[in-house]
């Protein structure tokens, strides 16, 4: 097989650093909102486009096997054909809608996207099975619609837990406003920060004690019904004044950003890097014979929390790693988030199911020894830890990488250092710094980051691709290898199309009322996104929603029902995957893959 070359790209990566896909070629083919991300990070992971025409992805050369890719929005006659029904018919509608009250459509090609993530995914497993000296699987589909139902997985285990949300399900939530009308996101994850931040602009002590609880739920329900005095409080001061309240409080502040400002600054880097490390690598050993899952036989060390290094290392484990997660003494706090499923809670167990766990305490001196002895018995080590800490604790990619040569190191982060004075590397935090807020709510709207935690997920798909990348990279050339991916990088994925528009003079918001279904007599219908100008011409209010698909498919009009109930999902006869139980009564979304 032979080896990689070296890339020279300047403005994208370091010169001289090989990459997993050099000497291989690739056809493209499918929907092109999913393609355009295939042909984009394949590309960018050194493979060049064939020319001739295809229908699917094809991915070989450099002495690999052939590995095939299709794609589609779900399941022939189920009408979703394109984002905006897909995202109708698996939830998100309902879930990005939760902060106004009603369904409301993500304005960007965010599943189209996630799939196109997911599509590279799964030819990188592939070429990491016949690196290992097996079979491996040669074709490998992926449905918009299976992404939608692992987008909101989370959120489907909470509809089918035992108990009630933590939180009622009401409209509201950030952006704040300042006196002089700048819109500004806020974080902490400290109750007393929080406190401290609304005393210092002196809020009443009942709304500030009221506010807490959604707030910091926000990022498990997508809405954030906090008092509206707190609201009333920010438009008395200045951002100034609110600024010196954060940095007195400890809490964080970031005034959102518009897309114009960051097409200016967009640096055409890619969505993850690459470092080698040590040479010397033996060869893994070979993966069982197929019809294994392409990482058999391969360990993940996780020491991840909250979404993106878990639902990472979650992937890599339905491909068919074992996953060990590293947990503080007493577990993982997050086990016992509300709402729980026998008692475990259902939203940790749709990103942790499965895992085996070891507590460590990565303070002591003895545990970190410890964990050092299991990442030498390792083949990955995925963290999100905080900017600095791995290297504080002598665990970072070099200190690891002399314990086991051998290893992939995975980090997942916020900013990847590209960001000068950079605020949080949160979900909401990098959708205000980065103009998601804008992108995702059509023109006339209010610019608000997503309450759906869209950067989190698509951030811990770029991680996933990320490992497999160094996977393939540490077959093909012998050395450990550090991959670092980030939210700013999934940022960057989601927004590519919306400013190369801005970049071309165009306005990169879609026009007013993009995306919002139309009432019907009993519930909601989205128009496909082709036939939404001529479906604004029915009244439909009147009729029940099975009677208003009819009359528009009459008309040829594409359409579907839009899903309020979550819990409806694993009886939809659309989706071209069914929904299980685990062990624990939660529910269990279909694999985004299927591997053949």
């Amino acid at each position: 097989m032979a080896p990689p070359a070296t890339a020279h790209t300047p403005g994208h990566r370091p010169l001289d650093v090989p990459l997993p896909l050099d000497a291989l070629r690739y056809d493209i083919g499918g929907p092109p909102a999913v393609t355009r991300v295939v042909a984009d990070h394949l590309r960018r992971l050194g493979g060049r486009v064939r020319d001739r025409d295809a229908d699917e992805i094809t991915l070989g050369g450099g002495g690999f096997e052939d590995v095939d890719a299709r794609t589609a929005w779900g399941a022939h006659g189920s009408g979703i054909e394109d984002e905006a029904t897909a995202q109708a018919a698996t939830g998100v509608m309902a879930v990005h809608g939760r902060r106004h009250g009603s369904p409301r459509g993500i304005g960007v090609d965010y599943l189209a996207t996630a799939t196109g993530v997911l599509t590279v995914q799964g030819l990188l497993a592939g070429l990491v099975a016949q690196a290992r000296g097996g079979d491996g699987p040669r074709r490998v589909a992926t449905t918009v619609d299976r992404t939608g139902l692992l987008t909101v997985s989370q959120y489907l285990a909470a509809s089918g837990a035992d108990e009630a949300e933590a939180v009622e399900l009401r409209p509201g939530g950030p952006p704040f406003t300042s006196a002089e009308g700048h819109l500004f996101e806020l974080e902490t994850l400290d109750p007393g920060v929080w406190a401290a931040f609304w005393r210092a602009l002196d809020a009443e002590a009942e709304a500030i004690r009221q506010g807490w609880r959604p707030f910091q739920f926000r990022y498990a329900t997508a809405c954030a019904p906090f008092p509206q005095d707190l609201h009333q409080v920010t438009r008395r001061h200045t951002v100034e004044r609110i600024r010196q309240a954060a940095v007195g409080s400890g809490a964080e502040v970031c005034v959102l950003r518009t897309l114009a400002e960051r097409a200016k600054e967009v640096d055409g880097a890619d969505p993850w890097s690459l470092r080698a490390l040590l040479p010397g690598v033996p060869p893994s050993a070979p993966p069982p014979a197929w019809p294994a899952r392409p990482l058999e036989g391969l360990t993940v060390l996780e020491a991840g929390r909250r979404i993106q290094a878990p639902l990472a290392a979650h992937l890599l484990g339905l491909l068919g790693a074992r996953v060990v997660r590293i947990e503080p003494p007493g577990g993982d706090p997050l086990r016992g988030m509300p709402p729980a499923c026998s008692g475990v809670s259902a939203r940790w167990l749709a990103l942790n199911r499965g895992k085996e766990a070891v507590e460590i305490d990565i303070k002591s001196s003895a545990d970190r020894r410890r964990l050092l002895e299991l990442a030498a018995e390792a083949n990955v080590f995925l963290h999100n830890w905080a900017p600095g800490k791995a290297a504080e604790l002598g665990l970072d990619a070099d200190h690891l990488a002399a314990a086991n040569p051998a290893l992939v190191y995975a980090y997942t982060g916020g900013w990847a250092d590209r960001i000068a004075d950079a605020p949080m590397g949160t979900d909401f935090m990098v959708q205000a710094r980065t103009g998601v807020g804008e992108a995702v709510h059509p023109e006339g709207e209010v610019p608000a980051p997503s309450l759906m935690t869209l950067l989190d997920v698509l951030g811990g798909l770029h991680g996933t691709e990320a490992v497999l990348a160094g996977l393939l990279l540490r077959e093909r050339t012998g050395h450990g290898v550090r991959v670092d991916s980030s939210l700013l990088g999934a940022s960057d994925t989601l927004l590519a199309p919306t400013l190369a528009r801005v970049r071309r003079g165009f306005d990169p918001r879609a026009t007013a009322g993009f995306r919002h279904p139309m009432r019907t007599s009993d519930g909601w219908i989205a128009p496909s996104d082709d036939c939404a100008a001529a479906t604004a011409a029915y009244d439909l209010s009147g009729m029940c929603t099975e009677d208003a698909l009819h009359q528009l498919r009459s008309h040829g009009l594409t359409a579907t029902a839009v899903t309020t109930d979550l819990s409806a999902l694993a009886h939809d006869p659309r989706l071209s995957g069914s929904i299980s139980r685990d062990a624990h009564g939660a529910p269990v979304v279909p694999d985004p893959w299927s591997l053949a």
